[in-house]
């Protein structure tokens, strides 16, 4: 079989290991990033709030350019429920675990000891930060953490983690309330949560990626767009520009100033959206017994992916989907709550700037 050693010979690791490497911080978690210029500065820069003087348990390779002369048999890695197209594919060599972005052509070599991607990593700088966070996400999940597809904000008193069908809001929701002056960002999709008294929330070092909807529904945002672009998307039907995907980066920093992030934080609240668009109602916040309610857990499971390497040492298989058990231990501590009636951001925005303050 194919080991990680045979892929690491047909690579040149030079790049990375002559450059000047930088280092990252999320909570107790730390990484050593070696890859070369212009990469370098572009990763640098965005994770700016998050740098750190010290090296990490991690060390990530980047090869920007490089292929491999033979490359090896490829399965299509199965998509969560409702995702459409071919996106990643995997191949298991001995040990390790290689993943391929379809589209792009951006590989990856994933082990406890390697973490390594090639290809054309220039021109997708995205999907380098995804690996790069996939790193904290996989070394917190083999800890006892649960991955939550959740965003999250931490205030002066309590924290507040939400939850729901992608597209259902909670971007929004939580860029609403960091105009609460005290509020810190913890996460805008991915959350990291384990029991505790009180229990405990990670995010993850990556900004808010938001489409046009969220923009239009904030004036703070209003300057991502320009004129033009602002004046077309006004200009659509609300169905349309409620499902229209087009994501925009927001910098933190840029738009509420420096120290607004924290990526750790106790979680004393979980919201999970369900609330329609046509319905007539208020809307409303109501506490729930999450063990009653497998409809709402559905929507705070995320599975690891095809990254992720369990403590003794498999991968995650094609197609595994969470469990309900450890999700429910983690959340034990937690207040749960349902958000129903209709979509009035506004409203949400005011009740969660109450909680934050206690």
């Amino acid at each position: 079989m194919t080991t990680v050693q045979d892929i690491i010979a047909q690579l040149d690791l030079t790049p990375a290991t002559t450059a000047t490497p930088f280092h990252l911080r999320a909570g107790d978690i730390g990484m050593t990033v070696l890859c070369p210029q212009p990469l370098r500065t572009e990763l640098t820069d965005y994770f700016a709030e998050t740098l750190s003087d010290t090296a990490g348990q991690i060390t990530v390779h980047l090869l920007p350019d490089q292929t491999l002369p033979n490359e090896p048999d490829w399965v299509e890695w199965a998509r969560d429920a409702g995702k459409m197209g071919r996106k990643d594919a995997v191949a298991d060599i001995d040990g390790a675990r290689m993943i391929k972005k379809v589209r792009s052509g951006v590989t990856f070599v994933q082990s406890p000891e390697v973490a390594i991607a090639f290809g054309p990593l220039n021109e997708n700088v995205s999907t380098v930060i995804n690996f790069i966070n996939t790193q904290i996400l996989s070394t917190c999940l083999r800890d006892g953490w649960q991955l939550c597809h959740a965003a999250a904000i931490a205030g002066p008193t309590r924290s507040l983690a939400i939850s729901g069908l992608s597209g259902g809001g909670k971007s929004t929701s939580v860029l609403k309330m960091m105009e609460h002056p005290d509020s810190r960002f913890v996460s805008n999709d991915r959350l990291l949560v384990r029991d505790g008294t009180p229990a405990q929330a990670l995010g993850i070092p990556k900004h808010p990626r938001i489409n046009p909807g969220t923009i239009l529904g904030n004036p703070r945002l209003h300057a991502m767009l320009t004129p033009a672009r602002r004046a077309e998307l006004e200009a659509m039907p609300a169905d349309d520009l409620w499902t229209l995907e087009d994501k925009y980066d927001l910098f933190i920093a840029d738009i509420y100033g420096p120290n607004r992030m924290q990526l750790a934080a106790p979680l004393t609240d979980f919201w999970v959206l369900n609330w329609s668009r046509t319905a007539t109602t208020p809307t409303t916040v109501t506490e729930v017994n999450l063990d009653r309610r497998p409809d709402l857990l559905s929507a705070i499971m995320k599975s690891p992916g095809a990254f992720h390497q369990h403590a003794d040492g498999r991968f995650e298989p094609n197609g595994n989907t969470p469990t309900a058990a450890p999700f429910l231990d983690a959340l034990r501590n937690v207040r749960v709550s349902e958000v129903s009636g209709r979509v009035d951001f506004d409203a949400l925005s005011e009740i969660g700037r109450r909680l934050l303050d206690g």
